[in-house]
């Protein structure tokens, strides 16, 4: 029983990941074998500023690009 746990930024619709859940089942189904019935998809909605990327947390502004001389 393959189970996938999607973390994504907040803010997605049932919607989406109702397409999304149907999709990522589709991957597994094809590339690992079995029954989509035993597919887990779990997402996990993440807040911008619980998440950083290089130190930086993704509700911050995007800092100011450098002056070229």
């Amino acid at each position: 029983m393959p189970t996938v746990h999607v973390q994504l930024f907040k803010g997605r619709t049932a919607d989406q990941k109702r397409a999304a859940a149907v999709a990522i089942t589709e991957a597994v189904v094809k590339t690992l074998g079995g029954k989509a019935e035993t597919v887990d998809v779990i997402f996990h909605d993440i807040e911008r500023h619980d998440w950083a990327t290089g130190g930086v947390l993704w509700s911050d502004p995007p800092a100011a690009a450098p002056q070229q001389p």
